[in-house]
Parts: structure tokens; sequence; C-alpha cells
């Protein structure tokens, strides 16, 4: 019984505070593909990359900014990873997928278009030492790992344009 009056108390609160607006069905089906798609790529990252003993990352930045955040930090890792890494070539694939998924949803259902976003300052670190070009790529690829488990931990992230 005072389980059932608890739930009833609690119903009620949220009744009386008011509904938040329904997430259209496209939204939801974005965040479900990009969710999975996310996921796989971890997978395969963690699959086939493990990171090297001893080199340790600073956590990714949560610096989520809607959707072009996203595509453009995937965008920008993606650029940093070298072809010639044995085994990289579906890796990149699936990064650019993802991107890619993003990109056209943005265009299709987006009607603002936004200043094109700051990149995370360690993604602006890499690029300006593209000449170690083994090391930036091996570091470009764990961080496009953090930043995917990042992004699986804020899909809501993507639904601001």
């Amino acid at each position: 019984m005072e389980g059932s009056l608890v739930l009833l108390f609690s119903l009620l609160h949220i009744l009386s505070m008011g509904t938040a607006a329904p997430v259209p069905v496209e939204v939801v089906t974005m965040i479900s593909k990009v969710k999975w798609m996310a996921e796989q790529l971890v997978v395969r990252l963690n699959k086939d990359f493990k990171d090297p003993p001893g080199l340790t990352l600073s956590p990714p930045e949560n610096d989520l900014d809607g959707l072009s955040s996203v595509v453009a930090v995937l965008e920008g890792y993606n650029s940093l990873i070298s072809d010639a890494l044995d085994g990289v070539s579906q890796i990149k694939y699936d990064i650019s997928s993802l991107a890619g998924y993003l990109s056209q949803w943005g265009q299709r259902h987006c009607s603002e278009q936004r200043p094109k976003p700051a990149l995370p300052r360690a993604l602006q670190d890499l690029q300006r030492q593209k000449e170690f070009i083994d090391t930036v790529s091996l570091e470009a690829l764990m961080r496009v790992k953090a930043f995917l488990n990042l992004l699986l931990k804020n899909l809501d992230t993507l639904k601001t344009c």
C-alpha cells in the first residue's frame, strides 16, 4: 500500500509539472542510428587498435555543441588518421559514414545554419603536429574513441543543430 501511494504521488508530481514537448520521430530515429553507428565504431576501435601501454590522454573536453560540432570533430580526427596505418581503412570509412550521415541529416532538418564550431584544443594541437604522422594517427584514433564514448553519454546533444 505504501509503495502504491509513493508511486501515485510521484505521478501526480510529474503531471503537475507539465509535460515536455514530444521529440519528433525523425530525431529519435536519427539518435538511435547514431547510437548504433558510434557503438559499432567503438567496438571496432577496441578490437583493432589497443591503446599503447603507458600512454594516457586527458579526458575529452565536453564541448559537444550540437550536431555541427560533432561533425566537425569527427571530420577533424578522421583527417589526421594516416591511410598507411595497417587496418585503418574500415575505421576511417565508418567515421566518415557517421559524419556524413549527421551532416546530411542536419542539412535536411536544421533550418538555421550555425557558424563553424571551434575545434577541441586536443584536435587543434594534433593538427599542428602532422609531421609525426604515426604518432598523430594513433592519438587521433584514441581521441576519436574517447569522443565517441562522450557522445554516447550525451546523445541529446544531437537534438541541437
